[in-house]
């Protein structure tokens, strides 16, 4: 255990716990509910509300990685990715941590409470679900499934501060979503899987074994499937198809890079799909700023 720190170095690693350095799982998670905020708004939502959820988002990532490593303590200095994290070394207590984790609820609190009540409402059931999915991996195989579950609550949250309520079309676009982050997830615990089947911890990557990769591009194809009738069912023109192209692209690589199962190559497979993401919006925008000409 490192000697605490104070000054500048302490800083950079409250910003290390807020993960700051690494804004790939702020990207995951801010992408859908983009698709969601341009697909409610019909391509024009409105710009406060936007901005909102750009601050939201940025809050609930950070405020997710906190509890994580919380929730991980014991557990992080045993894998060779995580062992540096602040808490893994020591450099920060947990109740500190604690209070920067309260810290940062308060401010998404005040962020919702700029959105009508629907949306307070969701969003206490989006940090509920946040707080927990941290400690499911101690006792089931499918801690990504409630990953799934919390990275897609951006979806109705978006839904029900632009027009009040959740259509149930919505309920596609958060399923798409679903699929899509069990898929990455499991690709992020196959990079550790060495170090957790060691220590014990549970993951899909684990779980689904020699047929990982397969069961990975089955659930990208599906995510893409359902994506294709959703677009059909808002009538959305060729440049969105020409996204979720791109975006099927981006997860035949991911395949290639998940081949041999290299710890290393699985990680940049899991950070590859920040591209998936943006390929999808890159055709929401295309097709709604088509529809208007």
């Amino acid at each position: 255990m490192q000697t605490l720190e104070s000054g500048p170095a302490k800083l950079l690693d409250y910003l290390q716990l807020m993960r700051v350095d690494r804004p790939i799982g702020c990207f995951l998670l801010l992408w859908p509910t983009l698709w969601a905020l341009w697909f409610a708004g019909k391509g024009n939502p409105d710009p406060t509300i936007v901005v909102i959820f750009l601050l939201g988002t940025y809050v609930m990532r950070a405020a997710g990685c906190i509890i994580n490593d919380i929730a991980d303590r014991n557990v992080d200095p045993h894998v060779h990715r995580t062992r540096n994290r602040p808490l893994a070394r020591g450099v920060i207590r947990v109740a500190h941590a604690a209070v920067l984790f309260i810290l940062l609820l308060g401010i998404a609190f005040l962020l919702v409470l700029q959105l009508n009540f629907e949306t307070i409402r969701v969003a206490f059931i989006a940090a509920a679900v946040a707080v927990v999915y941290p400690y499911l991996k101690r006792f089931t195989h499918l801690p990504q499934l409630v990953l799934g579950i919390a990275f897609s609550m951006g979806i109705p949250l978006a839904y029900t501060a632009l027009t009040g309520h959740i259509p149930d079309i919505a309920w596609m676009l958060f399923a798409a979503n679903f699929l899509w982050i069990v898929a990455y997830d499991t690709q992020y615990a196959m990079a550790d899987r060495r170090d957790d089947l060691l220590i014990g911890v549970k993951s899909t990557a684990i779980l689904f074994g020699r047929f990982d990769k397969l069961i990975v591009g089955v659930l990208h194809l599906a995510t893409l499937v359902l994506l294709a009738v959703f677009g059909l069912m808002n009538t959305m023109s060729w440049h969105y198809y020409l996204g979720l192209l791109m975006a099927s692209g981006f997860a035949v690589y991911q395949q290639y890079l998940c081949k041999d199962n290299l710890p290393e190559r699985c990680f940049r497979a899991f950070q590859n799909n920040n591209w998936f993401g943006a390929m999808v919006f890159t055709g929401i925008v295309l097709s709604f700023m088509q529809s208007k000409h």
